[in-house]
């Protein structure tokens, strides 16, 4: 069963239960009851009205105030590759894994220069290209005027 959140009150909704009202801009506001749709329309703060939650919060009251209730912390586990993700296999993850830090450094660099090389490469032909196109554009212009 799904149950909705009050925007105002802070308490559930149960199925069948509630009002719905949405904005011009098509956000949709959930209110448990009429006394909370009001309090809404009236810009009451919640936290300032003591029967809802986020006053009760506010205030420590009830079971909000105990210390038992508050969110435990949970330990954070490593969990170490034991089977191939997509297609890299587990060999190919702990080979890359294992690596040195400088190895990973000058495969870096290499990638980097090789994707320069390769960039200076294609402007240089790109160059030669304009070139041709700039001495054929001038022997035709001049065949056209003479």
């Amino acid at each position: 069963m799904k149950t909705e959140t009050c925007l105002y009150s802070g308490y559930k909704i149960h199925p069948g239960h509630g009002k719905r009202m949405v904005r011009a801009d098509g956000k949709v506001h959930i209110f448990l009851s009429k006394k909370c749709q009001r309090s809404y329309r009236l810009k009451r703060n919640p936290r300032d009205i003591p029967w809802t939650v986020l006053y009760r919060r506010k205030h420590k009251k009830g079971v909000h105030g105990e210390e038992s209730t508050q969110k435990k912390r949970t330990k954070r586990v490593i969990h170490v590759a034991s089977r191939a993700v997509g297609n890299v296999s587990l060999e190919a993850i702990l080979a890359k894994r294992n690596q040195r830090p400088e190895f990973r450094h000058a495969q870096r660099e290499a990638a980097i220069k090789a994707a320069k090389e390769a960039q200076r490469a294609a402007k240089s032909e790109k160059k030669a290209a304009t070139k041709v196109v700039k001495v054929l554009f001038q022997v035709w212009f001049d065949d056209f005027c003479s």
